[in-house]
């Protein structure tokens, strides 16, 4: 679960705040905890790179549960796609996980959310710092990238650069892991990092360490650049690496977090 760093600012509308019947079309496996849920959702008005949805859960005696979730998918998706890992004492995601099947229908409301968003318009550089799940609502800002400049000139895609910097416990834990090392073999402007800090597979030549200054001093860029940053994980990483970034020179107001954490929030 997550909880957000700051409030959206952005008035929800009527349509956003109504609950939907959203129909499960495809389920896929990212790692043993963690599974992405292909939706379907009649009405779905669209969403930004960054935004999150809640999702309801209701039992047949009427106890409802109540999650948000980042969305993982582009906005140029006709589909949404919510990534969940799986918490052993969770109400929510073990069914999410284990339970949900292709047929199957939940109920959510969203887009919600106007503060964690970016969309290649506002330009770049773009450094994304994730750890674990966080990488979620980052990998959004990521599609929507790729799909925005598939069809733009080279001096445009090196206007809008990318870094992602992505902290797991181990190789295992990567999300997305075989879909980011496409992007990065196809697109030069886009430099995938990551790094372990529990386990690393033989021969591994990466950082192996949690994020910190001098890692994050190799891999973003200068501070005279201007990157658009968005930092994303647990509460500690946050805000170790947001602090690392301004003490490398960063502009704080410049600087958009969400924490990850056992309470509220999105996954």
């Amino acid at each position: 679960m997550a909880t957000r760093g700051v409030s959206s600012g952005i008035a929800e509308t009527r349509e956003t705040i109504a609950w939907r019947l959203a129909t499960v079309v495809d389920i896929v496996t990212e790692t043993p905890r963690a599974r992405t849920l292909v939706l379907d959702v009649p009405g779905w008005l669209g969403h930004r790179a960054g935004q999150h949805v809640d999702v309801r859960l209701t039992a047949e005696d009427g106890y409802q549960a109540e999650r948000s979730y980042s969305i993982a998918s582009a906005p140029e998706d006709p589909r949404i796609a919510l990534t969940v890992q799986r918490l052993d004492d969770g109400e929510v995601s073990p069914y999410l996980t284990d339970v949900l099947r292709a047929g199957d229908r939940l109920e959510l409301r969203g887009p919600i959310g106007g503060y964690f968003v970016w969309t290649v318009g506002l330009g770049g550089p773009l450094l994304v710092v994730a750890g674990g799940s966080g990488i979620v609502p980052l990998m959004a800002m990521l599609r929507h990238r790729a799909i925005a400049l598939a069809t733009a000139n080279m001096q445009t895609r090196h206007v809008v650069p990318a870094r992602l910097l992505y902290s797991a416990r181990r190789w295992g834990d990567v999300f997305y892991r075989d879909e980011l090392a496409r992007l990065a073999e196809h697109d030069e402007t886009l430099e995938v990092t990551f790094t372990l800090t529990h386990e690393a597979p033989p021969g591994w030549t990466g950082f192996q360490r949690r994020i910190d200054r001098m890692m994050l001093a190799e891999v973003a860029w200068p501070p005279a650049e201007r990157p658009h940053v968005f930092v994303c994980g647990p509460t500690p990483m946050v805000e170790a690496a947001a602090a690392a970034l301004v003490e490398l020179g960063h502009d704080a107001a410049g600087l958009k977090t969400e924490r990850f954490g056992p309470t509220g929030g999105a996954t």
